[in-house]
């Protein structure tokens, strides 16, 4: 393990002394080996919408994948294949349904919210209109975008429309997910206990379930029971077989709280361990352990985010403040990068975020009003109060 990781740092290294702007001579050039996901019957699929491109059915079918794909392993470049599928009605305002839903899925995974809530909303507003698992997805995917942004009313008022009587039908597949976001909410606006009450109730009834397991590690987390979290966490990487990405960075970053760095760094070795966002857990691991690894990452990071500056790519904030802050100690613009993010999300990670960014920055004032609104609506997070007290003389 260790000569695999060597080896990968020095490949870093090599592509960070080489990250000035590349321009191939010919159209031969291997510029970067991509991985191979696609199974043959996805291949398949792909060869025959290259043919035939109007071909809606295959189009949406090769788009959901590509999308499943994008979560699955921190890839932006699936959601361009995404795009790409729906290439013949990407542009149009009156595109089919099941078109909107899968655009709003991309726009929301590249945080373009307020696009995305444009599709939402309208597919929402004429139920008579779409299939019943099309206004269900539409409905899950709006709350989501709406809880991210801070718009906790409509999010809550979203999660309860799903628990309506025309809904039923769809049974537990829809039922679990809108307890569960209406739970989540409750633990949002001063109702914790009542919150973990719910979702543990509904682990009972779906066990095994990854994403259940996700948000009670997380709210254990918020609520400072590190024993419960901790648990909560290994039961949602056992649910996926290992982890996807978002949980493999989730438990990676409470491990890291905890100074267990150790443990994150090898957590986030292995499958996609050079996605974007293991790999900035693993620079912050490399940090906390003081090791001459660290170099070659945080350079390659440094080099990825400036090239999606100049793709346009405005939805990495949050990892590049928190290169600046953990890993190479850049306070100010990282409270910049940090009130960028806050403007586009506001979970509780970005909150702490805020709060720490300020702090560092030695302007606390920059985060306070923030802070205390959150506190005020009944926001539940030890970590705030944790951070806060640390940045004390």
């Amino acid at each position: 393990m260790k000569s695999i990781f060597l080896a990968t740092c020095l490949l870093l290294l090599l592509q960070a002394a080489d990250a000035a702007p590349y321009t191939p001579t010919d159209d031969q050039t291997i510029v970067q080996a991509l991985p191979n996901r696609l199974d043959a019957t996805a291949r398949a699929q792909r060869k025959e919408l290259a043919r035939s491109p109007q071909q809606l059915n295959l189009a949406l079918a090769t788009a959901q994948a590509a999308i499943v794909r994008a979560r699955r392993h921190g890839d932006p470049r699936e959601l361009g294949l995404a795009e790409a599928a729906l290439a013949p009605w990407w542009g149009l305002e009156q595109a089919p349904p099941q078109v909107r839903l899968l655009r709003a899925s991309v726009l929301q995974s590249q945080h373009d919210f307020a696009k995305a809530l444009l599709d939402l909303d309208k597919l929402v507003a004429q139920p008579s209109r779409l299939p019943l698992p099309v206004q269900a997805q539409a409905g899950l995917i709006r709350a989501s975008v709406l809880q991210v942004t801070g718009q906790l009313t409509l999010a809550r008022q979203a999660c309860e429309s799903l628990t309506e009587a025309r809904f039923a039908g769809l049974g537990d597949a829809l039922a679990l997910p809108a307890r569960a976001c209406l739970a989540e909410l409750r633990s949002l606006s001063g109702e914790p206990k009542q919150a973990a009450a719910e979702l543990a109730a509904l682990a009972k009834q779906a066990p095994g379930d990854a994403w259940l397991s996700l948000l009670r590690a997380e709210l254990a987390q918020r609520m400072g029971d590190n024993v419960a979290a901790d648990a909560r966490y290994r039961d949602a990487l056992a649910a996926s077989s290992g982890g996807d990405i978002y949980t493999r960075g989730a438990y990676a970053d409470y491990l890291l709280e905890q100074g267990r760095a150790a443990e994150a760094l090898t957590l986030v070795e292995g499958a996609d361990a050079e996605s974007d966002a293991l790999l900035l857990r693993r620079a912050m691991a490399l940090k906390q352990l003081d090791s001459p690894l660290l170099k070659p990452v945080a350079a390659a990071l440094t080099a990825r985010f400036e090239a999606a500056r100049l793709r346009g790519e405005n939805y990495h904030a949050r990892e590049q403040a928190r290169l600046a802050l953990d890993v190479l100690g850049q306070t100010k613009p990282a409270l910049q990068l940090a009130l960028s993010n806050w403007a586009q999300q506001k979970e509780p990670t970005d909150a702490l975020l805020l709060q720490r960014a300020a702090l560092a920055a030695a302007q606390p004032a920059a985060a306070e009003p923030e802070i205390k609104r959150l506190i005020q609506a009944g926001w539940v997070d030890v970590r705030l109060g944790h951070a806060s007290r640390s940045a004390k003389p």
